[in-house]
């Protein structure tokens, strides 16, 4: 036993391979930074281990648990609305006051007495981000000026709070707007019963891409002018095929098929376009009487035709004036000798030298009576520059010259203020186009009767394209005519007189009679589309008056008074009533007068005249001219410059047409730099440069 007791003891070896691990040791978790916005409002309370489980507020001291897991971040969220103490929440709940300036007009200078309305203002983050939109369709900038550090530097100190979006959140933005003003003016045009008219042309970007301008042109409930692009888009062919389909996918887009007329310029391939438009009109059905007037050409574009082949005969004094002008703004430093020069002898022009495009006879027109200003400066010049004669050879205007371009300055006078009164948008221009035709043809009839003979060529020449489109009175849209008819301040009163000095004595009465038909047709058409109820039938619905036994009181009598009357219609004895358009020509002319507003009178007439002042609102909505089409193309070359050329033909129409919507109708589109008052900054300029201070200003507006 005890050799059992002392035996050895016998250790076992596990092996290190089946050995317990020892327990792992548990990493530290990553501290997350915090992200919360809230937290800029309140201080941080840490547990021991350095986890945050409570904020406080640092305005009230007022204490949150804000746990990871437990709590989260609502509890303080909801007490930065809440806290009295919060300057921030204010904001957030209460309205701000605002005062905004009354508006200044274009001649006018701002006061601190000025006027204005007082106002409330709270933060709204879509009513700012839509603001900013419309600023860059307004203003024509770039979608990338959101990212400029100087806009959000701005932005920071104007409104803190407001998140300044993307360039491309603010492009959709754009979109949206255009999409919504799209959608609104299609719900004007379904609900209105006027018709309206089209103007439109075409335009080549810096992309290559020919695009198509249409504007719509209408009167509305009010008698206020309106005009409005409805489309432009890229057309891929300037044949009359292609311009019809453009022109029926547009209307048929807006649901227009109350077209009334479309004035375009003189290209041939506008009259192939408007007879398959004048097809579809009537398969839509407009009536033959309506469609006979769609086709009205532009009154600008054929004067310029009238203007230029004028021109041809001056062309070689006009050639040495551009040249001279030419030669002195193509230096820097002849542009100062000449400036010196005319200080000197004492010329004060308002406006700078400027040059013309040969093509547009109305910038010649600019140039020349801004270079007669200059005539004594042009003649001392070739004293003071030697190379001037030299450089031009004998091209440098002499006496004659000068004498010839005077006597051209007068006869365009005459001219470009008829230009400039038929290109308004912001009044009704078709009552003017036969008195200014007329006007026109007095104005030729006097220089072929000059004793110049250059004068007398020519007027000759004038004459002969005016006679081309003008002179040949079955070819012209009567429109014009009736437009005349339908101003009261002349209606018939001097039409026969115009006609004879027009067309002859005999041509010139047939000429007004058919006028005066066709001005009946029309009237009735319209009759026919919007019957009005007669005084008669009004009268006859009424209750008849009866006494008390419920006897009517002359009755035998009445019947006889119908059969004498139908007796005397019979026999044409008894005079039939008279229309709308027959009450309206008896009446005496309305005297002339500088404050005539002539929508404000057919509106306080529409009343006596039902149907014709229906007639009359479509009849002087109608332009006759495509100035209002051209005028988006300034508009789109701005948009769509070198810079900006990656622009898809879907935003730019976006951009242009928006524009054209959001932009206050009273106020006409103005595209021509303001020379005057550069003048006016330069020479401000340079006399502070001379004291010593902003030496540099000048070469900064040089580089501007």
């Amino acid at each position: 036993m005890l050799s059992m007791l002392e035996a050895p003891v016998v250790e076992t070896v596990t092996p290190q391979s089946q050995q317990p691990l020892p327990p792992p040791i548990p990493k530290k978790r990553k501290e997350v930074e915090t992200r919360s916005p809230c937290w800029d409002h309140f201080e941080k309370i840490n547990d021991s281990e350095g986890i945050v489980i409570k904020g406080k507020c640092i305005y009230c001291a007022k204490v949150y648990c804000c746990g990871t897991k437990k709590h989260g971040t609502s509890s303080l969220r909801n007490h930065i609305v809440n806290c009295l103490k919060n300057p921030h929440s204010k904001e957030t709940r209460h309205s701000l006051l605002t005062f905004q300036p009354a508006p200044f007009s274009a001649g006018t200078q701002s006061s601190e007495g000025t006027e204005g309305v007082l106002g409330t203002w709270v933060f709204d983050q879509d009513l700012i981000r839509r603001a900013l939109a419309e600023m860059i369709i307004l203003d024509e900038l770039p979608f990338r000026i959101v990212e400029g550090q100087g806009f959000r530097k701005f932005v920071l100190v104007c409104c803190p709070r407001f998140k300044i979006p993307s360039r491309w959140t603010i492009s959709r933005d754009i979109f949206k707007i255009f999409s919504d003003e799209r959608v609104n003016l299609k719900k004007f045009f379904r609900t209105s019963s006027q018709r309206v008219s089209i103007t439109t042309d075409t335009w080549t970007s810096v992309q290559r891409i020919n695009y198509m301008c249409i504007t719509a042109h209408f009167i509305d409930s009010e008698w206020k002018l309106q005009k409005k692009i409805i489309s432009f888009v890229p057309i891929y062919s300037h044949k009359g095929e292609s311009i019809a389909k453009a022109l029926e996918s547009c209307l048929l887009d807006w649901d227009l098929k109350s077209v009334f007329s479309v004035t375009v310029d003189n290209a041939s391939s506008n009259d192939t376009a408007l007879g398959f438009l004048k097809k579809k009109l009537v398969s839509w059905g407009c009536t033959a009487v309506r469609c006979k007037y769609l086709h009205m050409r532009c009154i600008a574009h054929i004067l310029n035709l009238v203007v230029q082949d004028g021109l041809k005969e001056c062309d070689s004094s006009v050639k040495k004036v551009r040249d001279a002008v030419r030669y002195v703004r193509s230096s820097p430093a002849r542009l100062q000798k000449f400036k010196s020069l005319a200080d000197l002898f004492g010329v004060e022009a308002k406006n700078s030298l400027c040059l013309d495009v040969p093509t547009r006879w109305n910038s010649t027109y600019m140039m020349l009576n801004t270079a007669l200003l200059f005539q004594k400066v042009f003649e001392a010049y070739d004293e003071h520059d030697n190379s001037f004669k030299s450089d031009l050879g004998g091209s440098v205007p002499d006496f004659l010259d000068w004498e010839s371009i005077q006597s051209l300055v007068m006869i365009l006078k005459s001219f470009y203020e008829m230009t400039v009164r038929i290109s308004g948008s912001l009044y009704v221009t078709s009552n003017t186009f036969f008195s200014e035709i007329s006007d026109l043809s007095c104005l030729l009839k006097n220089m072929e009767e000059a004793t110049e003979d250059s004068v007398k060529l020519m007027g000759k020449n004038m004459r002969a394209k005016f006679d081309k489109y003008w002179g040949e009175p079955g070819k012209m849209n009567f429109l014009i005519f009736y437009a005349n008819i339908l101003d009261p301040r002349d209606k018939i009163e001097y039409m026969p007189i115009q006609f004879n000095q027009l067309y002859g004595e005999d041509k010139g009465k047939t000429m007004f009679d058919n006028v005066i038909v066709g001005l009946k047709e029309l009237f009735e058409d319209y009759v026919a589309c919007f019957p009005i109820q007669s005084v008669e039938q009004s009268d006859k619905s009424s209750p008849s008056i009866t006494i008390s036994d419920s006897v009517s009181v002359g009755r035998h009598q009445s019947l006889l008074k119908s059969q004498i009357k139908k007796q005397k219609l019979v026999s044409g004895d008894l005079s039939r009533k008279k229309t709308e358009l027959e009450v309206y020509l008896s009446e005496v002319i309305v005297d002339e007068d500088d404050s005539f507003d002539l929508l404000r009178w057919w509106k306080q007439q529409s009343e006596r005249f039902p149907v014709l002042s229906k007639m009359a609102r479509d009849i002087l909505a109608v332009p006759i001219s495509t100035i209002a089409s051209e005028s988006a193309f300034s508009t789109s070359g701005r948009v769509l410059d070198a810079f900006r050329s990656s622009l898809t033909p879907r935003i730019v129409e976006a951009l242009v047409c928006a524009q054209d919507w959001l932009r206050l109708t009273n106020q006409p589109i103005s595209i021509e730099e303001n020379i005057d008052d550069f003048e006016r900054i330069e020479k401000e300029l340079c006399s502070t440069s001379s004291t010593g201070v902003g030496s540099s200003l000048p070469t900064i507006l040089e580089e501007e």
